[in-house]
C-alpha cells in the first residue's frame, strides 16, 4: 500500500510550521510568559507569528493566537484571513477560537489539548458549532507530547520557585 504524496507533503509541512510555533513558545517562555506559540501560514509561507505576551503587554487578550492574527491582518490589510492555516502549540481557548472563526481561517493545527480551557473539543466546542456559518478544518495532536511537556515543565518550575 502506498501513501498519498499530497497527504505526506501536508504532514511534513504541518510539522515544519508547528516547530516554528514551538520556537515562538520558547521565546515566550524566555520572556517569563506561558510558553505558547503560534504561526499563521498562507500558501506555505509564514505570514505572521505570535508568542504569548499577556504579561509583557499587560493585556489579557495577548494570547499567541491573537498576536499572530493581528499581525497577519496588518500584513494583508484585511481582517479576513481566507485560505490561511494557524499552527499553535496549545489548543485555543474560547476567545482565540472565536477570533479564528471571525478571521475565517481555513484550517487550525494544534499540538497539545487544553483540558482546563480548550475550546476546540476538550472543554468547549466553539469551532464548527452547527449553528455557525463558518467551518474550520481542525488537525490536533501533532507534536502533542513535546508541547505538553513544555507546558508541564514550565508550570512545574513556576510552582517550585513559588515554594522556594
Amino acid at each position: 500500500m502506498t501513501s498519498d504524496p499530497d497527504t505526506e507533503e501536508q504532514s511534513q509541512a504541518d510539522e515544519l510550521f508547528l516547530r516554528a510555533a514551538i520556537a515562538e513558545a520558547l521565546s515566550a517562555q524566555a520572556a517569563g510568559e506561558v510558553p505558547v506559540g503560534a504561526v499563521l501560514v498562507r500558501d506555505r509561507q509564514i505570514l505572521a507569528t505570535g508568542a504569548n505576551r499577556v504579561i509583557r503587554d499587560s493585556d489579557p487578550s495577548a494570547h499567541a493566537e491573537i498576536v499572530a492574527l493581528r499581525a497577519a491582518g496588518r500584513a494583508l490589510g484585511n481582517y479576513r484571513l481566507l485560505d490561511c492555516t494557524l499552527y499553535v502549540t496549545l489548543e485555543p481557548c474560547a476567545m482565540c477560537a472565536s477570533a479564528i472563526l471571525h478571521a475565517r481561517l481555513r484550517r487550525l493545527v494544534y499540538a497539545a489539548p487544553d483540558p482546563k480551557a480548550g475550546a476546540c473539543g476538550s472543554v468547549l466546542e466553539v469551532l464548527n458549532h452547527p449553528r455557525l456559518n463558518h467551518r474550520v478544518e481542525v488537525t490536533k495532536g501533532l507534536l502533542a507530547e513535546e508541547c505538553g511537556t513544555l507546558l508541564t515543565s514550565f508550570f512545574r518550575s513556576r510552582r517550585a520557585s513559588s515554594f522556594s
